[in-house]
């Protein structure tokens, strides 16, 4: 909230912000009155102050950790006083709600000390409490949860997943994160086939070379139906395998990308808009295996400007290659010049559409004039755009295929979004254990598995989102805070809820957010 004085008085306003090509920016405000005018439509006098905070992210996430029963499933594991389930409930809240926000100033500022039951007067030192998480306690608690989350699903069904971009861990004290030595994981996940929720994980490194096979990771996570990419392929021999949904190289198949879009049929519109696809057969490894081709409509537009924005700018190279020579600014002889047109055109398909014709032999004298070939572009958008392969040889339908393919993809969107470009320690000079890499791995873990509930519940109310997208209109569910001056006692304070539009009524019934957690 913020006020503005205009003539000697203070008018307050409910005010976003958000960042604006890179800069802090008032995106809304919403006009809430002077101070009297608060005050009559709240009964209880004149505050002395009031403020605003984000409180339907926090409030929807302690609700979910409350109904998981999170903190006495993981007290009863570990058995250890104080309670360490309160803070490993609180670490997660933290990292679902706020994980680029230091956690002190994320608990003094926001709702969760307002939430959060049994109260906990700081979170000071939590991380070094976190400390007592052993490996054998870990694998304890991502068992309690995962009964816990299976005990409200239908489908018990799991998918063993690998997210190789887990996170990197930077120290507390690096300016720039990315520059900085720190320690890149991988994680290997076994989660519901209902959500992509993770039930249990393998953390590993990526930057020692110590890190498993594909296969001897998936192995781990066993039973669970294989999921993998058309990169990780070549690692499996499909021909002996059994439980698995995977993508094929495009280029393995060149019959099925030449099938007319007359022979793909929708699939389940109201949950793959623009998704079509050919179920048949194919030989794969030596097998005949059922294979699904599928075109999605908003990748192939993605796929179309991407390739466009690359093909304008290798254009645009060649351009100033051919200026150069002309003016005679670039001297190079043909295998000079040679070579910089292989390295402009090479890769992304580049090379199928621009070509470079040479003439000229001496340095001085070479020119290059390079032709786009229209059909071959056709060729490009028609065959490749939009398409993937799929391999499975599980009977379910085409629309559980596809999502448990892209189970993948949610997960390192959300670890992007929990983990962001780097995962800091809380002090200067953090040193990264393993038992502390272990242990915040399980805090993002745990914290995908809460928001990844929530976002299937949101799915079954018809709310199609992605977990970034879930909790960013969960966060838009703000609350007045209207503190009243001490009669003799503690302060009183009075809290609102902010107006709420209709997509934000539904979240709030969804999760009981007009309704207290007790504890988690």
């Amino acid at each position: 909230m913020v006020g503005k004085k205009i003539g000697g008085r203070t008018y307050y306003y409910l005010a976003e912000s958000a960042r604006v090509d890179g800069k802090p920016r008032v995106v809304t405000q919403r006009y809430l009155g002077t101070a009297d005018e608060i005050a009559r439509a709240v009964p209880g006098g004149e505050p002395a102050s009031a403020s605003y905070r984000t409180h339907g992210d926090v409030a929807a996430v302690w609700a979910t950790l409350c109904r998981l029963d999170f903190v006495r499933r993981v007290d009863d594991v570990v058995r250890a006083k104080p309670s360490l389930g309160l803070t490993l409930a609180v670490a997660v809240l933290h990292r679902a709600t706020a994980p680029e926000t230091p956690i002190g100033e994320w608990w003094a500022t926001g709702a969760a000390a307002d939430l959060v039951r049994p109260r906990l007067s700081t979170v000071d030192g939590l991380w070094r409490v976190l400390e007592r998480l052993t490996p054998e306690r870990i694998t304890g608690i991502e068992e309690t949860v995962a009964t816990a989350v299976l005990d409200v699903l239908d489908d018990h069904a799991a998918l063993a997943v690998d997210v190789p971009q887990f996170a990197a861990f930077a120290p507390a004290d690096c300016t720039l994160p990315s520059a900085c030595q720190g320690v890149l994981a991988g994680a290997g996940l076994r989660v519901t086939r209902d959500g992509a929720i993770p039930l249990e994980s393998r953390l590993y490194r990526r930057d020692d070379g110590t890190a498993p096979t594909f296969a001897s990771l998936m192995g781990e996570l066993s039973p669970a139906t294989l999921v993998f990419h058309a990169g990780q392929a070549a690692q499996l021999d499909l021909g002996s395998r059994s439980g698995f949904v995977g993508s094929l190289p495009l280029t393995d198949h060149p019959g099925l990308l030449t099938q007319p879009a007359s022979a793909r049929k929708r699939v389940d519109p109201e949950r793959f808009a623009g998704l079509t696809a050919l179920d048949t057969h194919a030989v794969v490894d030596g097998v005949r295996r059922r294979v699904i081709l599928t075109h999605s409509a908003t990748l192939h537009a993605a796929q179309s400007r991407a390739f466009a924005d690359e093909l304008a700018t290798a254009t645009r190279e060649l351009d100033g290659l051919a200026e150069a020579l002309a003016a005679g600014t670039h001297r190079g002889d043909r295998a000079q010049v040679h070579a910089e047109i292989g390295r402009v055109t090479r890769g992304r398909r580049i090379e199928r559409v621009l070509t470079a014709v040479l003439s000229g032999n001496r340095p001085g004298e070479i020119r290059v004039e390079r032709r786009i070939d229209s059909s071959a572009l056709a060729r490009l958008d028609d065959e490749f755009f939009g398409k993937q392969v799929l391999v499975t040889d599980r009977d379910w339908p085409i629309g559980d295929v596809v999502t448990a393919y892209r189970a993948r993809t949610h997960l390192e969107s959300t670890f992007r979004w929990l983990t962001g470009p780097a995962v800091t320690g809380p002090t200067p000079r953090w040193e990264w254990t393993p038992q502390r890499i272990a242990a915040h791995g399980l805090v993002s873990v745990l914290a995908a598995t809460v928001t990844h509930l929530m976002r299937r519940e949101a799915d079954r109310a018809g709310m199609n989102l992605s977990v970034r997208e879930l909790l960013d209109q969960l966060a838009g569910i703000g609350e007045l805070v209207l503190r009243y001056p001490s009669t003799g006692g503690r302060p009183r304070a009075k809290r609102l809820l902010t107006e709420l539009d209709p997509a934000q009524q539904a979240l709030s019934d969804l999760f009981g957010l007009g309704q207290a957690a007790t504890s988690a």
